[in-house]
């Protein structure tokens, strides 16, 4: 039997890819977009191992006053977003394995040659071990599922279903392919939810997620005049029809958003506080500038009162459409 380990069970590792002057970093000012790279792999390597996945490993590990529990490792790359294009993690009979999907650029917006190939270059450099490795024709990216380690995918149909993707499958057919491939049983399907300047088709990791197998945080927006206010009032909706696997209705903690950050362009950027880390020791959460930043740590530490509680700021990442999440990709035990 498959299932997909919770982000919050134990982790062997954390990936990373690192911008270099080929990625679309170079036009935003590359040295300073190195900075919320630096601080979310310390966060992480305080108490576990980050694997980075970089251009030029001399240089990178310059960077860095300490490079202990640091592997840097030279792979080419198209972009930054290891959580859509880096291995998916699941357990079968009490063993690990390694899924490797199609990654497709979002449904081809961008280049995605280059990231469709890390999986398998890493394998072969041979930093995953003997963990076997299992190629997937299925375009499937790791921000678009949540998983509560017993077997329930949270997800959303804009993504999975999108045309840009496996042609359009129904939803059917895509909870066929996922009980295969991840050993899903159920499914938990939003409908309804968007955050204005998101390029991956409303990524699951960007409006809800698991943090237990009874709880679900999730982006809300309390201003009606705020173009986000209908979706997400759906989507809220939507969540408190949601069971477990006990058939009870899940505790819902909502998170607020921020007010709107702009880029230079006076277009919305995706700043979300769901795109959080759950590693081993700490949470890791991006924070914005916002008066709302000292909130979210607040409902943190309740959710995490044994771990650290580490915001780094994320703004610099909105700007190319991610968050601290996106930039990550957790390896299970």
């Amino acid at each position: 039997m498959r299932v997909v380990p919770a982000e919050w069970e134990k982790q062997q590792c954390v990936l990373m890819s690192f911008p270099h002057e080929e990625t679309d970093w170079a036009k935003k000012g590359l040295t300073k977009a190195y900075s919320p790279f630096i601080r979310i792999t310390q966060a992480i390597a305080y108490t576990q191992a980050v694997y980075i996945i970089c251009k030029d490993k001399t240089k990178i590990a310059s960077l860095f006053c300490s490079t202990r529990n640091l592997t840097f490792i030279e792979i080419p790359t198209n972009d930054t977003w290891i959580r859509d294009y880096g291995y998916i993690s699941i357990k079968e009979d009490g063993q690990n394995r390694l899924l490797d999907f199609t990654f497709d650029g979002w449904g081809g917006k961008f280049e995605a040659n280059l990231d469709n190939l890390v999986n398998a270059t890493l394998h072969k450099k041979g930093y995953m071990g003997t963990t076997p490795l299992e190629t997937v024709d299925f375009v499937l990216e790791g921000g678009s599922i949540e998983s509560d380690g017993k077997g329930t995918i949270l997800t959303t149909t804009k993504c999975l279903c999108n045309p840009n993707r496996n042609k359009g499958l129904s939803k059917k057919e895509v909870e066929e392919m996922l009980q295969t491939s991840l050993g899903a049983i159920r499914f938990l399907w939003l409908d309804y939810g968007y955050l204005a300047g998101d390029d991956t088709d409303s990524h699951v990791d960007t409006l809800a997620r698991f943090v237990n197998e009874e709880t679900i945080v999730y982006i809300k927006c309390e201003d009606r005049n705020d173009e986000h206010y209908d979706a997400l009032k759906k989507m809220e909706k939507q969540l408190q029809g949601f069971t477990t696997n006990e058939g009870k209705p899940y505790i819902l903690i909502p998170l607020p958003m921020t007010e709107p950050i702009y880029n230079a362009q006076k277009e919305r950027l995706p700043a979300t506080y769901a795109n959080f880390l759950i590693t081993n020791d700490a949470l890791v959460y991006p924070s914005y500038e916002d008066k709302n930043d000292e909130t979210v740590h607040k409902i943190f530490k309740t959710l995490f009162p044994k771990k650290e509680i580490i915001p780094v700021n994320c703004l610099k990442l909105i700007e190319q459409g991610g968050s601290l999440h996106c930039s990550t990709m957790q390896i299970a035990y």
